[in-house]
């Protein structure tokens, strides 16, 4: 896949590192918040085996508050340019607004990750226009209230439904087929049980013929097995990373970018030997 001037090859798993630059996100929330903070922090995944970077400047953790544009603008934008100013990777904004993705894009992201999946207002022509590669994301309702009452009659067929349509709505809308990837969504709007059953049938999502990313780094579905707290979660989330690459995942977003790494030398060793 084209990223700008930068080419990805995903016959071998890579790695997404999360950079959020806000007080609250439920990992990293504050600790990123200054440019010269965010910038080594990007430095360091990238040294570490990241490809991309995926910079966000609103919390989507269950119940978190929302923030207005120019807040998030504010927040993305002064950190984007400065990676690209300074780092060779391909920056993601991680956003649903269509004012930041513009914003971003022209100050040097090449890929938009939306949690929406560009169904926000202008959104999905506003990604047309910019004619970069999207991350079309599933979620069951909205961040403040998704994790409340999840129900699905079959959460693997509803979610794969759901990106279907949103893949035909992007081609309907211009976006080419090979600038879209797809996220099912583990934690957003679904249960410890839905998150396992969609990461037990992962390789499913191959069948829309598009790149997929799964994002479960430090998250519930990890917690609430265990019984972890959000900086005691590494061995679970690198489970949940080993095994969707198993399922085919071509992006792996997380937090923990060096031992994620090395899982993948595991399993691109294993799967190279005769």
């Amino acid at each position: 896949m084209q990223f700008g001037n930068k080419q990805c090859y995903f016959d071998t798993p890579q790695i997404m590192g999360v950079l959020n630059v806000t007080p609250d996100s439920f990992s990293d929330g504050g600790q990123h918040n200054s440019i010269d903070d965010a910038l080594a922090q990007a430095q360091l995944m990238v040294d570490n085996g990241a490809v991309f970077i995926d910079v966000g400047g609103e919390s989507t953790k269950p119940g978190a508050v929302a923030v207005d544009e120019q807040t998030e603008l504010d927040r993305v934008i002064p950190v984007i340019e400065k990676i690209a100013a300074n780092i060779e990777c391909i920056i993601s904004i991680d956003t649903s607004k269509a004012t930041v993705m513009e914003a971003a894009v022209h100050a040097g992201a090449r890929l938009i990750n939306d949690v929406c999946a560009l169904q926000q207002p202008d959104a999905l022509s506003t990604a047309a226009k910019l004619q970069v590669p999207v991350s079309l994301m599933h979620m069951q309702g909205e961040p403040r209230t998704m994790q409340e009452t999840p129900e699905y009659g079959s959460v693997v067929g509803e979610v794969y439904e759901f990106l279907e349509a949103r893949i035909n709505a992007c081609l309907g809308a211009g976006i080419k087929h090979e600038h879209i990837i797809v996220d099912p969504g583990f934690g957003f709007g679904k249960t410890l049980e839905h998150n396992y059953q969609l990461l037990k049938h992962f390789d499913k999502f191959q069948y829309l013929k598009v790149p997929t990313l799964a994002g479960m780094s430090r998250k519930s579905m990890v917690g609430n097995l265990l019984n972890r707290s959000v900086d005691d979660r590494l061995a679970g989330s690198l489970a949940c990373a080993l095994l969707a690459c198993s399922k085919g995942a071509s992006i792996l977003r997380v937090h923990d970018v060096k031992e994620t790494a090395d899982i993948i030398k595991v399993f691109n060793k294993m799967n190279s030997t005769l």
